[in-house]
């Protein structure tokens, strides 16, 4: 009688691991672990922040627009809007960002180019006319300069008649990201973080429904985080920015609840359904535990998530709209507040306007069509993906622990750690790419030849014109006004005052935003970063 053959396999298993290196087994069995039993819209909000999630309202549905000047940008808002965008996401150009005018040297080349120029408040004027500030949520993606946009924002509320605990809406405004990953800083930690603890005690008291800070996970992660080190970093930034409030003297509950963070989507999808619970759990367990917050919404991790730029490819970019929608999935299976999709040609240039409403119907045919919103945290139970939950929740306290015994994030980044960390894993994810290890699609297989589409150029025009509006402005201004109201910031500056009130005072003066800036750096001097290799 013949042997029975084996079905058995006898090649070694072959080694699959997660983009953030966790191996992957063939198949996972009920786990050993004795998991409790959570509920959405309870503590530690593992499965979602509102009980009902999207049953009851879907997400934000933002898409980040912004580019040339204030008008071009005011037409795009409004087209947007009109397709059924649900808050307004601003993006501005790098003189903006950095505090420098349209006439200014440094941003020769730049205006309007990778975002909206924003030199004063008459452009912010007309980058929302005719969209009432008291109605729509608006997001800035703003940091360095943060104060002065939002500065803006008030002042034009105010003009359209709305107050400004009527405004809804976020600045960005983390700076400790872009010391580690970012790099549109002006000054020097210390003096940047007062910034931000006087734009988030402002806020508490005279704008409540604003987020004046969004942590961000997102550019460490675009810079080559793992999602380990996403939570880990992100949150770092958050208890550093928590205990600079709580040094100045603000109480937990009153500033806490109006905390927000932001977070990148990448493709490998169940891990980025693991990190955002595991970042949710964590935050609740620190705002508990740490600070001892009592106000249950103190505890709820808020976030807003923007699909992976860095993901995208220049080759066959209509394969980015695929992309696009795995990412949009499982943000929303995250359970996420925001969200912001990607446009197909992003990896090319600024996105067209058809681009961008295809972004934006695919967060539509998710939110009505795909079935995931119809249940709070539907993934909830699958074996793999409470697996990486663990795994991933093991590596962000080793992570915070380890930098809080280094001082903190402001310490960690003056030693280099985070750049390190990210360095380290950026090379790793390149070479596997180079290698062939790594498969992109259209990039390092099933590469064709093909005709590069239609792309958004913005051309040198928007910066002659924003000079020529610059120059008008400063000869219109009232100067005594304008040079008192800066001669009353630099004073402030110089004292322990919260500095918002005066930048809002200059705003509505007319003052610049690189003259508010250079009357900053005047007082605090400029960032120079310790080189790291």
């Amino acid at each position: 009688m013949a042997a029975k053959k084996s079905t058995k396999s006898k090649s070694p298993e072959k080694k699959i691991f997660t983009d953030s290196s966790f191996p992957v087994k063939r198949i996972y069995q009920k786990s050993a672990k004795k998991r409790p039993v959570e509920d959405a819209g309870k503590y530690p909000f593992t499965r979602g922040i509102h009980p009902g999630m999207f049953r009851e309202r879907f997400w934000t549905m933002r898409q980040y627009s912004g580019f040339g000047d204030a008008k071009l940008t005011n037409e795009r808002f409004k087209f947007m809007l009109e397709k059924g965008q649900t808050g307004l996401s601003m993006a501005f150009d790098l003189p903006t960002q950095i505090g420098y005018d349209s006439d200014s040297p440094q941003a020769e080349g730049e205006v309007g180019k990778v975002g909206v120029s924003i030199t004063s408040i008459k452009d912010m004027m007309t980058a929302f006319d005719g969209i009432p500030l008291g109605k729509v949520s608006s997001s800035m993606t703003i940091n360095s300069t943060a104060s002065t946009l939002l500065a803006y924002y008030i002042a034009v509320g105010e003009a359209q008649g709305f107050k400004s605990h009527e405004l809804r809406g976020t600045t960005q405004n983390d700076i400790l990201k872009e010391y580690i990953a970012r790099n549109t800083y002006i000054y020097p930690p210390q003096p940047s973080m007062r910034l931000i603890g006087d734009m988030i005690g402002y806020c508490a008291e005279k704008v409540p429904s604003w987020y004046p800070v969004s942590i961000s996970g997102y550019h460490m992660r675009e810079a080559g985080c793992t999602a380990t080190q996403e939570v880990a970093f992100t949150l770092a930034n958050a208890i550093a920015y928590i205990q600079t409030c709580l040094d100045a003297g603000l109480k937990i509950d009153d500033f806490a609840p109006r905390l927000s963070f932001f977070f990148c989507c990448t493709i490998e999808f169940f891990e980025e359904v693991a990190k955002f619970r595991v970042a949710r759990k964590v935050y609740a367990k620190i705002l508990k535990e740490m600070f001892h917050a009592k106000n249950p919404r103190s505890l709820q991790l808020k976030f807003h998530t923007q699909t992976s730029g860095e993901s995208l490819t220049a080759q066959q970019p209509d394969n980015n709209i695929i992309r696009v929608a795995i990412q949009t999935m499982a943000a929303v299976a995250g359970g996420t507040q925001s969200l912001h999709t990607n446009s197909r040609d992003e990896a090319l240039a600024l996105p067209t306007q058809e681009s961008a409403k295809i972004a934006l119907r695919t967060q539509q045919i998710v939110a009505h069509e795909s079935g995931i919103t119809k249940t709070a945290d539907p993934l909830a139970g699958s074996y793999y993906l409470e697996e990486l939950c663990d795994q991933i929740e093991d590596g962000v306290w080793k992570y915070l622990k380890k930098i809080q015994k280094m001082g903190g994030s402001v310490k960690a980044i003056e030693k280099g750690f985070f750049q390190s960390e990210i360095r380290a894993n950026a090379y790793r994810l390149k070479k596997e790419i180079d290698d062939g290890e790594r498969i992109i699609v259209g990039m390092n297989k099933y590469a064709e030849e093909e005709e590069q589409p239609e792309l958004l150029r913005i051309g040198g025009d928007v910066e002659i014109q924003q000079k020529k509006a610059l120059k008008k402005l400063r000869d219109s201004r009232d100067k005594n006004k304008w040079e008192k109201a800066l001669s009353a910031m630099q004073s402030a500056a110089e004292t322990e005052e919260n500095l918002m009130p005066y930048i809002i005072t200059a705003a509505k003066a007319f003052a610049t935003t690189g003259e508010i800036s250079n009357t900053f750096r005047e007082v605090f001097g400029e960032y120079r970063p310790k080189e790291v290799f």
